[in-house]
């Protein structure tokens, strides 16, 4: 039954942050490895190499390659227009704005849709959102346990040890991942996953271009937090004259109201995208073997292909 609709389904979901990962593969595999001619196809061999590790480990009932349709989604800038800038290669007046991409990565994404399509990996992408989005509502429709493959720590938000919604963020390749449940996220932040937007809105995320409040840092943030429970908790406390703050958080978080008054929507991951009805089951046999085939043989993708194949049942 398909994922889309979340009818019953209560299987491990698998939801891959997929250009997180190919930003990873493309940064982690030497460029030297090279279809039969001559172009780099290190982004898509490591991919595929990481989905095979990924399943071999984890063993998913149900797997999603979540895409940015969107990477810089104009709702977002228009709340905050910093968010993201320092990414933009190239600006257009009609349509998404292009994100800064080493020039031979670029040519390997399509490559990668190929191939997952053909292998009936699940592949999803919602105009105008950000795979985050994505990963956020097929997340709050699970009806089992959810792990979220992500280089991103923006994704820590969902983490909730009630639901088994836990994220596995990969240190060294994947093969060695850090599993992120709320008993982390305190020994680390002082926060549970709900709690990790709000420090995160507070600290800012210069990666992401998010100001943050000036003079309140990731200690700060945590700390204000665990007094005042969360983020409207801490806007109540500026009014309160009797309130644990030092005069000097107070003014900068009373000068922050404008940004506090936006940023939760920049940074609160979506969780209700229009998602499409997809079938999300892992595959045991290709969508389409002779296109699997040809791609095999045009990008040179060998024990790659094979391995994952191979672990797939395929």
């Amino acid at each position: 039954m398909p994922y889309g609709m979340m009818r019953g389904v209560t299987g491990r979901l698998m939801l891959l942050d997929t250009a997180s990962l190919y930003f990873r593969a493309y940064f982690g595999v030497p460029e030297s490895v090279k279809a039969p001619d001559g172009t780099p196809v290190n982004a898509v061999r490591g991919l595929l190499e990481f989905i095979d590790r990924l399943v071999k480990d984890h063993r998913p009932d149900h797997l999603v390659a979540c895409m940015d349709a969107d990477w810089r989604p104009q709702w977002r800038v228009d709340l905050i227009p910093s968010y993201k800038a320092h990414r933009v290669a190239e600006e257009h007046e009609v349509g998404p704005d292009e994100e800064e991409v080493p020039d031979t990565l670029s040519p390997q994404v399509p490559v990668i849709e190929a191939v997952l399509d053909a292998l009936g990996i699940a592949r999803v992408g919602v105009e105008p959102y950000e795979a985050d989005d994505v990963i956020g509502t097929f997340t709050a429709r699970a009806k089992g346990p959810v792990d979220i493959v992500t280089g991103d720590r923006d994704l820590y938000q969902l983490v909730d040890d009630a639901r088994g919604v836990r994220v596995l963020y990969p240190l060294k390749g994947v093969g060695t991942l850090q599993l992120t449940d709320e008993a982390w996220l305190r020994e680390k932040y002082g926060v549970d996953g709900a709690g990790y937007a709000d420090l995160a809105l507070l600290r800012g995320d210069p990666s992401d271009g998010l100001p943050g409040v000036p003079g309140i840092g990731e200690k700060t943030a945590a700390k204000l937090l665990a007094e005042f429970g969360d983020l409207a908790g801490i806007m109540a406390a500026v009014e309160d004259p009797k309130a644990k703050l030092t005069p000097s958080q107070r003014k900068r978080l009373d000068e922050a109201r404008p940004y506090v008054a936006v940023a939760p929507k920049v940074v609160k991951v979506a969780d209700d995208v229009p998602l499409p009805d997809v079938d999300t089951t892992l595959p045991h046999a290709p969508r389409d073997s002779a296109a699997l085939d040809e791609l095999a043989v045009r990008w040179g993708l060998g024990g790659s292909l094979q391995r994952l194949l191979t672990t797939l049942g395929m």
